[in-house]
């Protein structure tokens, strides 16, 4: 796979998460952003370190955001609170540095024995075009994104356990969303399996570590709070979580918003529910997993950009979010998968908490790829 866009791009996924709270009261920047605009910024000459966090240096930037800006007196404003090296807990002595972070990274992409083979997935991603022209809704592919799929990945347990959730949520956001015992048991053997795999272990060891959990029951207890939690992004009380959005996709205002995985595109586009329109970026690995932001229509509805790795595990991209959201909750993360850089954000949901004061994940997404 290979860049159709030069340099480092940004790839822009949903920010559902800004959306809902535009809605109610205001908040700072860049919260309060939607995605349309923080596409505008980001092929314009932008004022925010936004998606920014340690490119090249351009001289057309009004301010910037390379390694060397407080150097030289030229960051952005913003720079400090998004691309800063230490974040986490309160302590510097706790903090978890942008150099583990892209070792760790490392370790999983590398833990990743589930994933697609070269043999095991035919994308056929054909037109490319400019972000200037996401928003125009056009279908410039006649020809589904998947031409072929080897589905004996989806028997292997992870991948059953991932697929058996994605048919628990309504997508529509403001319908509550309410889980049956077999629903709830679903998550619970989908966090075991996971826990099983390499990826994981990696993880946990990591953050063990790192002193942010002192048993591995502690950490699955943690995972499923933070990701199955229910809140609430419309009317209705507990209609969403951070699964639910990041993976499985929900529709808001007459547009998806998350909706970041390969297998559930794959599933719904098998079933004629998804109608690939394009792409803008096609990343740089030459193997599985790799990084596709493109656009689509899920069943009468469009997705203006959105990201996914394409022929990951289901663990290998819960690891990746999971880590980002544990250890820069609500920045970038700068992280380093097969010697390419690769920057993820995620949002916490400040509406509601769980256990003591801690947060949901409200959206993890893809920001920037070499």
């Amino acid at each position: 796979m290979r860049a159709c866009i030069p340099l480092v791009l940004a790839v822009l996924c949903s920010l559902a998460w800004a959306e809902d709270h535009k809605e109610s009261e205001p908040l700072p920047q860049p919260e309060e952003e939607t995605e349309e605009a923080l596409t505008s910024n980001l092929y314009s000459a932008p004022t925010s370190c936004q998606g920014r966090c340690y490119e090249a240096f351009d001289k057309h930037h009004q301010c910037h955001c390379n390694a060397r800006c407080q150097e030289f007196g030229n960051c952005c404003k913003d720079f400090e609170s998004l691309c800063s090296d230490h974040e986490g807990f309160s302590h510097s002595s706790d903090a978890i540095t942008k150099e583990e972070i892209q070792s760790i990274s490392e370790k999983i992409y590398r833990a990743d024995t589930n994933k697609a083979q070269k043999e095991d997935i035919i994308l056929n991603s054909q037109n490319c075009i400019s972000p200037s022209e996401t928003r125009d809704q056009r279908d410039r592919c006649p020809k589904p994104l998947f031409t072929y799929v080897n589905e004996k990945l989806f028997s292997k347990p992870t991948y059953a356990a991932f697929i058996n959730l994605l048919n628990n949520y309504q997508r529509a956001t403001g319908h509550g969303e309410h889980f049956s015992a077999q629903e709830l048991a679903e998550q619970d053997t989908f966090l075991r399996e996971i826990m099983k795999t390499a990826v994981m272990k990696e993880l946990y060891s990591f953050l063990h570590h790192q002193n942010r959990y002192g048993s591995e029951q502690e950490f699955i207890d943690d995972l499923k709070n933070m990701w199955f939690g229910l809140y609430s992004r419309g009317n209705e009380e507990g209609d969403s979580s951070g699964f639910e959005h990041v993976f499985s996709g929900e529709v808001k205002k007459g547009k998806v918003t998350g909706f970041h995985n390969w297998i559930r595109f794959y599933l719904e586009e098998k079933e004629g529910l998804v109608d690939y329109y394009s792409h803008i970026y096609d990343g740089p690995w030459d193997s599985y997993p790799d990084v596709l932001a493109m656009q689509f229509n899920w069943d009468g509805y469009y997705k203006e950009v959105g990201s996914a790795f394409i022929g990951s595990s289901p663990e290998f991209e819960f690891a990746l979010y999971s880590l980002c959201f544990i250890a820069r909750p609500g920045k970038v993360c700068q992280l380093s998968l097969g010697g390419y850089p690769l920057a993820v954000r995620t949002y916490t949901w400040d509406k509601s908490t769980y256990g003591n004061g801690k947060k949901h994940i409200a959206t993890a997404y893809i920001v920037s790829s070499a």
